[in-house]
C-alpha cells in the first residue's frame, strides 16, 4: 500500500507542471494585447503642426505715410506738421492679449468727408492636439466669410488643411478651444470692427440692391450739382466676393448705408488669411453731404492695395 501511494506522487507533479505551463502561455497573449492599445508602439498618430507665426507686428507702424495720405485725404490738408505727424501715428486698438490680437485706428476729417481706417491682426492658436493652428485659423476665416454672405471657391483650402493628423475638419464646432477663440474674438474686437455695423448696414445693403425706397432714392441723387442716374451698388464686378492672389485665402465686402436721415457712408472690408494669422482691413468714408455717394471702385482699390502691402510684409 505504501509503495502504490509513492508511485502516484510523480504523476500528480507532472499534471501540475502541465497546468502551470498552460497558465504561462496565457500570460504571453496578454502582453501582445497590451502592445496594440492606442498610444502604444503601434500608434502612428502625430501631433498637429504649430502655426507659422508666433508673434504679431506692431500695427500702427505697418502702414506707410503715403498710403495713409491717399486713404485719409484730411491728413495732407493739415497745415501743422505736428498735427500731421500725430494723425499718421494712429491709435492702437484696445485688446487683452497683444500676443494674440492687435489693431490700429485712424480717423480723419477732411473738407468733403470723414474717413476711418482700421487694421486688425489676429494670430489663431489651436488648443486641440489633433488640429493645427492653420486649420483652426481656416475655421475662423470661414466663419467671417459666412457672416459676409459668401462661400469658399471650390478649389479653396478647407478647414482640415494643415492638420497634422489629417483630421480637424468638422471638429471646429465641437473642439474645446473654439468657444475660447470666439470669446476672445468678441472681447478683443477693436472698436469700429465689422460686428459693429452688421445690423444696420446689412439691412441697408439689401435695400439698395433689391430696389427698396432707399435704393430708389440713390437713382435720383444729386452729385456735384447735377442729377445722376445711379447704377446698382456696388457696380457689376465690384460686388462682395472672394479674392485670389492674396494670402492663402481672402474676400472683400462692400456695404453702403443709405439711411434717409443721414449721409450715405460706405465701408469696404478686406479679410485675408496667411497661415495662422487673419488680417482685417476696414475702410470707411462718410461724405459731408447726404446726396454724395462714396465711390466703390476707388475705395476698393485703396483697400486692396493696402492688403497687398500687408500680405507682402508677412511673406518676408
Amino acid at each position: 500500500m505504501q509503495l502504490k501511494a509513492k508511485a502516484c506522487v510523480p504523476g500528480a507533479a507532472a499534471l501540475l507542471a502541465v497546468v502551470l505551463t498552460g497558465c504561462t502561455g496565457g500570460s504571453g497573449l496578454g502582453d501582445e494585447s497590451d502592445d496594440s492599445k492606442p498610444g502604444g508602439s503601434g500608434s502612428s498618430n502625430a501631433p498637429a503642426q504649430p502655426g507659422k507665426y508666433r508673434t504679431l507686428p506692431e500695427p500702427c507702424g505697418e502702414v506707410d505715410e503715403d498710403t495713409l495720405d491717399a486713404m485719409l485725404p484730411g491728413i495732407p490738408e493739415m497745415e501743422d506738421p505736428e498735427q500731421r505727424e500725430k494723425a499718421h501715428e494712429g491709435t492702437p486698438a484696445v485688446t487683452y492679449d497683444t500676443d494674440r490680437r492687435v489693431g490700429c485706428n485712424w480717423k480723419v476729417e477732411s473738407t468733403g468727408a470723414s474717413h476711418h481706417l482700421l487694421i486688425d491682426f489676429e494670430r489663431v492658436v489651436s488648443y486641440d492636439g489633433s488640429v493645427s493652428d492653420d486649420a483652426r485659423a481656416a475655421e475662423v476665416y470661414a466663419t467671417k466669410l459666412r457672416e459676409a454672405g459668401l462661400s469658399r471657391p471650390s478649389d479653396a483650402p478647407t478647414e482640415s488643411s494643415g492638420s497634422g493628423s489629417g483630421s480637424g475638419s468638422g471638429k471646429g464646432s465641437e473642439s474645446p478651444d473654439e468657444g475660447e477663440d470666439s470669446d476672445k474674438s468678441r472681447g478683443d474686437k477693436p472698436q469700429g470692427g465689422e460686428n459693429a455695423r452688421a445690423g444696420d448696414e446689412k439691412s441697408s445693403r439689401k435695400g439698395s440692391r433689391e430696389g427698396s425706397p432707399e435704393g430708389a432714392e440713390d437713382a435720383g441723387a444729386v452729385r456735384d450739382g447735377a442729377a445722376t442716374s445711379q447704377p446698382a451698388d456696388p457696380p457689376p464686378g465690384l460686388e462682395p466676393r472672394t479674392l485670389s492672389d492674396l494670402g492663402d485665402e481672402a474676400f472683400l465686402d462692400d456695404a453702403l448705408t443709405t439711411a434717409t436721415s443721414a449721409s450715405r457712408h460706405r465701408t469696404v472690408t478686406v479679410v485675408f488669411r496667411t497661415s495662422n494669422v487673419i488680417v482685417t482691413i476696414e475702410y470707411d468714408e462718410q461724405p459731408g453731404r447726404r446726396t454724395d455717394v462714396p465711390d466703390s471702385k476707388e475705395m476698393q482699390d485703396k483697400a486692396q492695395d493696402l492688403a497687398d502691402g500687408l500680405a507682402g510684409e508677412f511673406d518676408e
